[in-house]
């Protein structure tokens, strides 16, 4: 009986090793300007998958925590750059970069627009 439950023990212990966590978390730099960007960025980040993203517009760098199974770093990056935001792999939808309000253009530095 007790050879039984200690290869029990072993077989569960063997099954919880080899079922390895899908969820990744990593930071990537993104331009941006202020909270409006922050909005969408993190909105823009939201795709089958990512689980969190968290921009901070002092670092302009998003913190985001996917499923390796359902999605990856690349298809995250293509998303923030098709609302119209670079990322450090990706350059932003020239369009979408256009149609942001000022403050969000943040190819001119810092939001000088008054909220």
């Amino acid at each position: 009986m007790r050879t039984l439950t200690l290869m029990m023990i072993g077989l569960f212990l063997s099954l919880k090793i080899s079922a390895q966590s899908t969820i990744v978390t990593t930071t990537i730099s993104v331009k941006g300007n202020c909270g409006e960007c922050k909005e969408r960025i993190e909105n823009a980040a939201d795709i089958k998958g990512v689980k969190l993203c968290k921009w901070d517009e002092k670092t302009k760098i998003a913190s985001i925590k996917y499923d390796s199974k359902k999605t990856n770093l690349e298809a995250i990056e293509k998303s923030i750059a098709k609302a119209g935001y670079q990322t450090q792999n990706e350059k932003a939808n020239a369009s979408a970069y256009a149609k942001l309000p000022k403050c969000c253009q943040y190819e001119g530095g810092e939001c000088t627009e008054k909220k």
